[in-house]
């Protein structure tokens, strides 16, 4: 009978210490206001506005990659995008003229429901997130995402000793592993 009591209690123990060894290694849980998201809308989802979309992105991600490096938290970002909605607006319309297109972008700052994304271990749960939104003329085509705090998916060309940025996927690094 003592040999069943020591079984159990050892059974016991080790569901214990695996639930807690468990729990104590799963990445921790963000809330959505610890994040502030940067999404481009194209005008159309016609190739050739699709294709600009990604022209604005890319200059807009080389504008503020290195402003992003300087910042240090969630608040300082969001301060940031608002001291310089004007200047990514200008970015965004250069883009936009030197490409030959004939509309505008308008940028703004706000409070939008999103769905359930996961990108490598990181999963953002559906809910209402802060947010840079940045349309393309009418800004109804598919859009492009990624999170400007923290700053997930672009790292620093300075970092790289180029002049071009790096984009990073989650995805394809767990791929090539």
């Amino acid at each position: 009978m003592k040999r069943y009591i020591l079984i159990f209690f050892l059974l016991i123990l080790f569901a214990v210490c695996g639930t807690l060894l468990l729990t104590s290694c799963a990445p921790s849980a963000k809330g959505t206001e610890d994040y502030i998201r940067i999404h481009v809308r194209a005008n159309s989802d016609t190739t050739e506005d699709q294709t600009v979309k990604l022209a604005v992105r890319d200059a807009l991600v080389q504008y503020l990659t290195p402003l992003a490096l300087r910042v240090k938290s969630r608040d300082e970002m969001w301060a940031l995008m608002e001291e310089k909605k004007a200047e990514m607006k200008k970015v965004a319309d250069d883009t936009l003229y030197s490409c030959g297109y004939p509309y505008l972008s308008a940028v703004s700052l706000r409070s939008e429901r999103f769905p359930t994304r996961t990108y490598g271990d990181l999963t953002l749960e559906e809910g209402v997130y802060d947010a840079v939104i940045v349309e393309l003329g009418s800004g109804e085509g598919q859009n492009w995402w990624c999170v400007a705090y923290p700053p997930l998916c672009f790292i620093a060309a300075e970092e790289t000793g180029t002049e071009e940025v790096i984009y990073r996927s989650w995805i394809a690094e767990l791929f090539k592993k």
